[in-house]
């Protein structure tokens, strides 16, 4: 059990504990009316474990040193860098969800938007499709709580949805063509998350894959889709990981083994002691003869640089879009008793030609925190040129192409934001969200026609055929108070019309590939990744 006592939760930080500390306590004496008890001084780097046992034993009054701990702890790792951190009990659950892949719910995909939860995609087979809850349904009430049309944070909606496999959560619906609530109940059950979000042929015999996070089921995900599209003409990969902060190490390992001939450095690890941990490929891979280009911008971080430099520094694939994010620490996650756990940096990692790419962290979280804010500031995200990286960490990959460590993976083709589409009337029309809430409107609207849609192909030919969907949209915008302005629809026509399709593809049971199939002709790094792929230079002779 676990007791009440710090010790549980601090000594496996501090492996000097009190015997080594010394509480010898000696003799009392008087001086300006403090008792001073004489005892061996500990050393300096026992003084923590030394006054923890002070208080534990001596300090006059009833302290909760479980409390105490929580206060302590975080502060405590935040000195440490800025990637180690102490995670609470209650907070476990939540900050491990996404890379384990699976939570407790009802196995629906829901937008408030509206102020009202609207479900926008069933998971096919889950709990909610087996209790007949369907797209475009509005939930009104959870177990006879009132949920719409009171300003509830989504975060508290999700609460109240999930629960324990097996418990039942019922449901008040209300749906197009009925009058009275459909009362439902939905058993709860084990819900599966994707780390994959998309994956399709995006031209001919070019596959696409948007990869959210490394998790747990990561590679074997990313395995069947890459099998899927190789069946249906792939010779050519975009693997896009753009915002793809990170994850589980192995599973980067594991994606990049794919793509490597036989004997290929993908990553070393370094700890304190320099011991050195060294992973190659296995030649077991299915795809090192296709060609290759990898995505990445100031998001892509941890597993998603150990991914593109592995592919970069062993001149595999073309690295194409921004700098990435820097984060070049491995942590370990150590469970304590309690629920709660410590994520510690225990190594440094290492791209093949030995670059770093950690970011410096020693003038502290806060400055550490400031930096995309600060490549923004300096006109980084717009002009390459604007980067510098030190001589010291110049390093040349086996194929003689210049890389740098010292600050995130460099790309091979830089592209900068391009905002020379957003005129001031899509600036209005998408910060006052009135062209997504636009897209739930439209799905409600033809929720029959949009169930139906089965692939890609399915849904270009319902998108194209309404040649008057831009135009409904302005009169749309223009009932909630935004003027038509021609000048500024026809400079972000395309931009528009592209995410008026891409957010009602995802209404479909399509869902991300709905979306990333109509976004891509307006996204400058794909559109650039299509060209390599499809210039001679890029062929897989030419790769290997």
């Amino acid at each position: 059990m676990y007791k009440n006592s710090i010790r549980n939760i601090l000594y496996p930080l501090f492996l000097a504990v009190a015997v080594v500390g010394g509480i010898l306590i000696g003799k009392l004496s008087s001086r300006n009316g403090f008792e001073t008890r004489r005892s061996i001084a500990p050393a300096a780097n026992n003084k923590l474990s030394y006054t923890l046992n002070l208080i534990d034993r001596l300090y006059v009054d009833s302290v909760n040193l479980d409390s105490l701990a929580e206060k302590v702890l975080p502060k405590l790792v935040e000195e440490l860098d800025p990637h180690s951190v102490y995670i609470p009990a209650q907070q476990y659950a939540d900050a491990n969800e996404t890379l384990d892949g699976e939570f407790d719910g009802i196995g629906v995909v829901f937008n408030m938007a509206t102020d009202t939860v609207i479900v926008l995609n069933v998971i096919s087979g889950g709990p909610s499709d087996k209790a007949g809850v369907k797209a475009g349904d509005r939930i009104i009430e959870v177990d006879d709580t009132v949920v719409a049309g009171r300003k509830m944070n989504q975060d508290a909606v999700v609460k109240m949805l999930r629960g324990k496999r097996g418990s039942s959560v019922k449901l008040g619906i209300q749906r197009q063509g009925v009058e009275q609530l459909v009362p439902v109940t939905v058993v709860r059950d084990v819900i599966p998350i994707k780390s994959l979000d998309a994956a399709f042929m995006i031209a001919p015999h070019i596959g696409y894959l948007k990869l959210s996070a490394f998790s747990k089921n990561s590679h074997t995900e990313i395995a069947a889709a890459l099998e899927q599209m190789r069946q249906e003409g792939m010779m050519g990969l975009i693997f896009d990981l753009r915002g793809n902060s990170g994850g589980f190490l192995d599973q980067a390992i594991r994606i990049a083994d794919e793509f490597l001939p036989a004997d290929k450095l993908i990553v070393y690890t370094e700890d304190k002691y320099k011991r050195r941990q060294q992973q190659y490929s296995s030649g077991q891979g299915r795809y090192a003869d296709i060609g290759l280009t990898v995505l990445i911008d100031e998001g892509s971080a941890s597993s998603s640089e150990i991914l593109a430099g592995a592919i970069q520094d062993n001149d595999r694939g073309t690295v194409i879009g921004r700098r990435s994010f820097g984060k070049g620490l491995v942590q370990e996650q150590i469970p304590f008793g309690d629920g709660s756990a410590l994520r510690l940096t225990v190594a440094r990692y290492y791209t093949p030609t030995g670059r770093s790419i950690q970011k410096p962290y020693s003038k502290g979280v806060e400055e550490y925190n400031r930096d995309l804010l600060n490549r923004f500031s300096h006109n980084e995200m717009f002009s390459a040129d604007s980067i510098r990286f030190a001589d010291s960490l110049r390093f040349t990959t086996p194929g003689g192409k210049v890389v740098y460590g010292g600050g995130g993976i460099m790309p091979d083709i830089f592209l900068p934001l391009d905002t020379t589409n957003m005129s001031p009337y899509f600036m209005e029309v998408s910060g006052r969200n009135i062209l997504y809430k636009y897209t739930i409107d439209y799905a409600d609207r033809h929720r029959a026609q949009l169930d139906a849609v089965e692939n890609v192909a399915d849904l270009k030919a319902l998108l194209d055929a309404d040649t008057n969907l831009l135009d409904d949209f302005v009169a749309y915008a223009a009932a909630r108070g935004v003027r038509p302005d021609p000048a500024g629809i026809t400079r972000s026509r395309e931009l528009m019309l592209a995410q008026l399709r891409a957010y009602i593809g995802r209404n479909t049971k399509l869902e991300d590939v709905g979306f990333y199939s109509n976004i891509y002709p307006v996204d400058d790094v794909i559109v650039k990744a299509i060209e390599v792929l499809e210039s001679e230079e890029n062929t897989p002779a030419a790769a290997e």
